[in-house]
């Protein structure tokens, strides 16, 4: 099942008519960059797609340049290891991604297609992505009598 999807965003009637719809892709491919960078991808892409893995983890290659290579323009579940799809259905499906997403990059732009898919934003939004996942993993590994930490 696809998490996301490039033409979901794209094809809306909301999708700024002044964007490439490789635009609609942005935040995805920050996201899978993320994934790339935090060896939380899936078996698919750790043997057939190694080259391209490599060059994101470089930045040679961006997180969107690989989701529409590598992935067809969909995020799907196999893109994940089983630790990043737990974590992915808990941040990024949950709507809280975009909400970081927003915090981080989407200060001056009309709308959230409109950020610019470089480094410098992944470096902002690589930050809010860390501390939820640290945050997920502290509150996944308590045990039930410590609902107070």
């Amino acid at each position: 099942m696809a998490i996301d999807r490039i033409d979901w965003h794209s094809g809306a009637n909301d999708f700024p008519n002044d964007l490439t719809p490789e635009a609609g892709g942005t935040h995805i491919g920050m996201f899978i960059a993320w994934v790339l960078n935090n060896n939380l991808e899936g078996k698919l892409h750790q043997t057939d797609s190694v080259e391209s893995v490599a060059k994101v983890k470089s930045r040679e290659m961006t997180g969107t340049e690989f989701l529409i290579k590598e992935c067809d323009e969909k995020f799907w579940e196999d893109d994940l290891n089983p630790e990043g799809l737990e974590f992915a259905k808990h941040y990024y499906e949950s709507n809280a991604y975009y909400g970081d997403y927003e915090a981080a990059l989407v200060t001056s732009e009309p709308t959230l297609y409109h950020v610019q898919d470089t480094w410098e934003n992944y470096d902002k939004l690589s930050t809010y992505i860390d501390a939820a996942f640290n945050k997920w993993r502290k509150s996944k590994n308590k045990k039930w009598w410590q609902f107070w930490q």
